[in-house]
């Protein structure tokens, strides 16, 4: 098998920094950083990271979507608030596939996600700022290893960042 790789995966951190500051300093040794939009900053404060745009962010040099070719696998990166209904994955799977992509990584909901649809992996770091379902704060590293996909939770105590 080939090298692991190791990408961070954040979304809707809704102008503020200090969770991304922290992240990347916790994951400097990471291969890539993906931002799934509602960032509300600008690209200059969001050097490393591959970015979408979100619903709420009005910079228009983030495109609605990104395919990204990683090792074996092809990852569509988007918001999601332009490619389903709140809830409704499978219409992400399908979106995937439409690029040509076995994972698809996502935000807007607020809410951690993982899962498989029609051979599809469906991941959602849920927010960085608030999740809607009550718990912490949340993002995700994915480990890929040839066709394996890893993905972990992870999450963050906004008190200690202030």
């Amino acid at each position: 098998m080939g090298k692991t790789i190791t990408i961070v995966l954040v979304s809707d951190n809704h102008g503020f920094r200090k969770p991304l500051e922290y992240i990347r300093m916790m994951h400097s040794d990471a291969d890539y950083f993906f931002h799934c939009g509602d960032t509300e900053l600008p690209p200059y404060e969001l050097d490393g990271f591959a970015v979408v745009q979100g619903n709420n962010d009005y910079y228009s040099q983030y495109p609605l979507r990104k395919v990204l070719e990683i090792g074996t696998h092809r990852i569509l990166l988007t918001h999601g608030h332009r490619d389903m209904i709140f809830g409704q994955y499978k219409m992400l799977a399908e979106r995937a596939k439409a690029f040509d992509c076995d994972i698809v990584c996502f935000g807007h909901t607020h809410i951690f996600h993982d899962s498989e649809i029609d051979g599809i992996r469906i991941l959602n770091p849920g927010s960085v700022w608030r999740n809607r379902d009550g718990t912490k704060p949340s993002y995700m590293v994915i480990t890929l290893d040839g066709p394996d996909i890893h993905a972990e939770r992870k999450e963050l105590d906004l008190k200690s960042m202030k």
